[in-house]
């Protein structure tokens, strides 16, 4: 039995307990939050009585063998770091950090301790709908994959900002629409394409003045350490609660590809636009298992369960926190690309 600790007690914590829950031979048997109200308003729903507002007194708790960090932003870097020096298991929601220093510090601390396994949250590499997508793309049944465009969209309002001080602000935060939402799915680029060299581009907050200090809306372009280039525009000012868009083009087929689901799809070759349009609308029960709310998708729960089962098997799980920092070095290299008004390369952890 893996016994967990939840640091954090806002909106995503409960997709953490729910998954956990629906696993076997783990339980979740400690509650931290700064505010007393909320960690105790969960500990009820909950029914965990072990309950903390410091995190350091979860993380002495001996019982407890794995935490799932929900925290602001600006804290991850510390409670992370904390933990694995408490000898815990950790897995961190996105985005691991505000700056490249906060990134440089987790994956070090997750390097100095390999006998623990660190992970950050990124639930959409689990989804179904994208490992096949991901196979068909390495099985060629693109041809050579040209060009990707990425528009993502959400709804974030002012009421939204104003019900946590940390969010919208450069110290919490340390950005907007990119590092909380957008981040997501420029993940799901690096997932499907590779790494990213470098990348150009733009920010704006374009509705939300006076009430954040980060950006509502970014373009741009990137080059991908294969050659291939790509663009992306996002906003959270939308008038769609959360939409992607991904359009793939090859020599062989493409694809647009919306909220895990094809659109459009055409090929040059017989029965290939057929085929890959099966494989990614073979999608079985796999809605059933999404905790918490729909755009979340499906993943949580399997990359919870990839958690577990590589801190049973003592390996890392597959997305470790040097790749998760990867993913967050794209948002902030599109922050120095507005900063510098060039070209940014992207580093590797």
């Amino acid at each position: 039995m893996i016994k967990c600790g939840i640091i954090g007690c806002g909106v995503i914590a409960p997709t953490h307990i729910e998954g956990y829950r629906s696993l076997p031979e783990v339980e979740v048997i400690h509650l931290c939050d700064l505010i007393p109200e909320r960690v105790n308003a969960l500990g009820d729903k909950y029914g965990i009585s072990r309950r903390s507002v410091d995190y350091k007194e979860l993380l002495a708790d001996p019982e407890v063998d794995a935490v799932s960090v929900c925290t602001d932003h600006a804290s991850h870097a510390q409670i992370v770091c904390d933990a694995l020096a408490a000898g815990k298991h950790v897995i961190c929601e996105k985005a691991l950090g505000r700056v490249p220093e906060d990134l440089a510090r987790m994956t070090k601390a997750a390097a100095a301790h390999p006998e623990l396994t660190a992970a950050g949250i990124f639930q959409h590499r689990y989804e179904p709908a994208n490992r096949r997508l991901k196979k068909l793309i390495a099985d060629g049944k693109f041809g050579r994959v040209l060009a990707v465009n990425l528009v993502f969209s959400c709804l974030r309002t002012n009421e939204y900002y104003e019900k946590d001080a940390w969010r919208g602000t450069v110290s919490g935060e340390g950005g907007g629409i990119l590092i909380n939402q957008a981040i997501h799915h420029l993940d799901q680029l690096r997932y499907l394409f590779g790494n990213v060299k470098r990348l150009a581009g733009r920010t704006a907050n374009l509705t939300h003045q006076g009430v954040i200090e980060v950006e509502d809306t970014a373009a741009f372009v990137v080059e991908f350490g294969s050659g291939l280039f790509g663009t992306v525009a996002a906003t959270n000012s939308s008038c769609v609660e959360w939409r992607s868009f991904l359009t793939v083009v090859g020599t062989e087929a493409n694809l647009e590809y919306a909220n895990e689901k094809p659109v459009f799809v055409e090929s040059s070759v017989e029965g290939r636009a057929d085929e890959i349009t099966q494989a990614l609308t073979a999608r079985g029960e796999e809605q059933a298992a999404i905790v918490g709310k729909a755009y979340y998708g499906a993943g949580h729960t399997a990359q919870l369960a990839d958690f577990l089962e590589a801190i049973r098997e003592k390996r890392q799980t597959e997305v470790t926190m040097a790749d998760a920092a990867d993913s967050a070095a794209l948002v902030l290299a599109v922050y120095e690309s507005e900063r510098t008004g060039g070209w940014v390369e992207i580093p590797n952890y």
